[in-house]
């Protein structure tokens, strides 16, 4: 994983976001560059954890004040 690493078969950086592609990240166990033999849920829902959180970082607080959040908010 990343660019840093030199790993030519690294898909996604450090943050988690596909290489040559704006915009998308994959956030799932498909990004283990090892996957272990016993029940892997509890390392997936590390990652998804994590990668929420680096979007939140990146958007910065100005994810709430989006129109469709606003939507979202109204309906429920």
């Amino acid at each position: 994983m990343g660019k840093a690493s030199g790993d030519p078969s690294a898909v996604v950086d450090s943050r988690l976001r596909v290489l040559g592609t704006t915009g998308l990240r994959v956030i799932d166990a498909s990004i283990m560059p090892q996957v272990t033999t016993t029940n892997i849920n509890s390392p997936t829902i590390m990652i998804a954890e994590k990668g929420s959180q680096m979007i939140l970082d990146d958007w910065g607080s100005n994810i709430w004040h989006l129109p469709f959040w606003t939507d979202v908010v109204r309906t429920c």
